[in-house]
């Protein structure tokens, strides 16, 4: 006979308190704290990549860009997550009673994972598109170039594209931002992979 182990359900206030002493990051989903691993170089590089080139082009305007560390609280699936890059209109939106958490991002994108690539694309994809503010969403995979691109164009309604070139630009419609496929994967070396 398998033993079965019952899964530890915590408060929202009892997930904070742990967060905030940890070392280590973890989101919160309907009661349960799921630990996030590690990255890859090739994630770091990526996420990083773009965040560089996110955050030079949207200098002086009415935005502010985030990588990883940045805590998203999703009220209406009871999720708190970080994404591994996001921008948000200015002024940012906290949840209420909080200085360490935003609410209101417009754009987000994610770097795919073995492990978490089917997540990414779908539960969290849903509740992302439960926030108002969201946009644009990007997916990059970091085993190989190919980038998944959705742009809400009304309500319910979503355009996706993907790429697959290196040398195509891809237009980001959130805020004027133009990037070639390429400068994602700068330094990226798929043959550790």
């Amino acid at each position: 006979m398998i033993a079965q182990t019952e899964t530890k359900h915590y408060t929202i206030n009892e997930y904070l308190e742990l967060e905030i002493a940890s070392e280590i990051r973890s989101e919160y989903c309907n009661g349960e704290i799921i630990s996030m691993t590690g990255g890859t170089p090739n994630h770091n590089d990526i996420a990083g990549n773009l965040y560089i080139l996110l955050k030079s082009a949207l200098k002086g305007k009415d935005y502010r860009t985030f990588y990883a560390d940045q805590r998203l609280w999703i009220p209406s699936v009871s999720l708190y997550t970080y994404p591994d890059v996001m921008v948000l209109p200015k002024p940012l939106e906290l949840q209420t009673g909080r200085k360490d958490t935003v609410v209101n991002p417009c754009f987000i994108a994610e770097v795919l994972s073995k492990s978490t690539q089917n997540y990414d694309r779908g539960e969290k994809f849903v509740a992302y598109r439960t926030i108002s503010t969201f946009g644009e969403y990007l997916l990059i995979d970091q085993y190989r170039t190919h980038v998944e691109h959705h742009v809400k164009t009304a309500a319910h309604q979503w355009l996706f594209s993907e790429y697959d070139d290196p040398n195509v630009t891809l237009s980001l419609s959130t805020f004027e931002f133009q990037i070639q496929i390429s400068e994602l994967y700068e330094n990226i070396d798929f043959s550790t992979v």
